[in-house]
């Protein structure tokens, strides 16, 4: 089905793509590496996309793949999944916050010496 191969090929830009990419934004922050924030807003950008994809997917198919009891569906499908949407979000704000911090201080005009 449609759904299917939508979460298939999700899964595998995941796999292939966003994986490696969060390790080496992991080893990129370790080493204090200059791309370290525009890595970690590339890859929390792209889980954020990857989690608005999901939830929209469910939502155009009913909930289909949720259990409607209460508990289960506020609790463990929005809960548990809402972790994967709040964590890009902080992300990106602290990501977001570092480069313009960065770019303030580039742009900042420079006092010549006399």
């Amino acid at each position: 089905s449609r759904s299917d191969d939508f979460t298939v090929a999700m899964e595998t830009v995941t796999a292939w793509a966003w994986g490696p990419l969060s390790f080496l934004t992991f080893l990129a922050l370790l080493r204090h590496h200059p791309t370290r924030y525009v890595l970690q807003l590339l890859v929390s950008l792209g889980q954020l996309y990857g989690d608005v994809l999901y939830f929209a997917t469910e939502a155009r198919a009913g909930w289909s793949h949720s259990d409607p009891q209460p508990f289960y569906f506020w609790g463990y499908f929005v809960g548990l999944n809402g972790v994967w949407v709040l964590v890009p979000v902080a992300l990106l704000a602290d990501a977001c916050r570092h480069l313009t911090a960065a770019q303030r201080a580039i742009d900042r005009p420079r006092h010549k010496a006399h």
